[in-house]
Parts: structure tokens; sequence; C-alpha cells
């Protein structure tokens, strides 16, 4: 496969993880226990796979830790903003802070963007297309890739935890 191709790949899952991403970052969302538990151990396995990746360079491993604890951190704010509530059906929903989605998601594509401006010339000239970087060779961009990681980690943990006082305290109330 070329690189070209690759992107061509690349390029629409991207967009419809983006999407999924924003969809869920705004309004009410329903409380699907399930599917966290699955974020998480799918989020821990990638930035497992991440971290291995970086071991090679110091840089790209400090990045990648950084970014992780700031999202530990912002996914502590982020939970003390989240509302839960009961609609009409009685099902459980959380209103995440559409704030940190969006800011998330404009880092993300942001930094995305930028890193595929700066390796697409590089790609084109088939003398450099063997030398050229790749995405993720960027302290910056495994420090995004770290915050992202580490608030949905820190998020979706807090949010079955606190769901389970909600379900508690619905049931005495």
């Amino acid at each position: 496969m070329t690189p070209n191709m690759i992107y061509a790949l690349m390029i629409p899952l991207m967009a419809f993880g983006i999407w999924r991403r924003v969809r869920g970052s705004f309004g009410r969302q329903p409380v699907r226990r399930k599917r966290m538990i699955t974020r998480i151990a799918f989020l821990s396995l990638i930035g497992g796979l991440i971290a291995l990746g970086g071991l090679h360079n110091p840089r790209l491993l400090e990045g990648l830790l950084g970014g992780a604890l700031l999202g530990v951190a912002l996914g502590a704010v982020g939970l003390r903003l989240t509302r839960f509530e009961r609609d009409a059906g009685g099902n459980d929903l959380y209103i995440p802070n559409a704030w940190i989605g969006g800011i998330l998601t404009v880092l993300l594509v942001g930094r995305l963007a930028w890193r595929f401006i700066v390796v697409m010339p590089q790609l084109q000239d088939p003398a450099m297309a063997h030398s050229a970087p790749a995405i993720g060779n960027s302290p910056l961009t495994l420090a995004i890739f770290g915050l992202i990681i580490g608030y949905y980690l820190c998020y979706f943990t807090g949010l079955l935890v606190h769901h389970r006082r909600f379900e508690r305290a619905q049931a005495a109330a």
C-alpha cells in the first residue's frame, strides 16, 4: 500500500470518528455501562500501545504521559461539570460539559490537520516518501493523544462511579 492509499482509507475513518465524538460531546447522552467499559478497555489498550511505540524516543513518551496527566485533571473537572438526570421513560442520562468536549475536539482535529499539512508535501516527492515523518512522531501530537486518552479514561470511569451513586440516590428517593 502506498502512503496515499493509507491516507485515503484513514481520512474517512477519522472523519467518522470525529463526527461520533462531536455527537457524543453535546446534549443529553444515555448512560450505556457496557459501552463505557469497552471504551475504557480500548483506550487503555491504545494508550499502552502508543506508550510502547514511544519507548524508542523518550521525548515522545514524555509528551504522551504529560498529556495523559493533564487529561486526567481535565477529566476530573469535566466530571464536576456533568449533570445526571432521568427522562420520562426512566432512562438515565448524563449531560457533559460542551466546552470541554468542543475544545478537545478542536485540539485533536487541528493537530491532525497540521501534521497532514506538514507530511503531505514530503509524501508527494517519491525520493522523500520513505523518509517522511510519521503522523504521530511528534511530542506535541502524542501529548494531545495523551490528553484525550487521559481525559476519557478518567471521565468514563468517573461516570460509571457517579452513575452508580445517582442510581442509589434515585432508589432512595
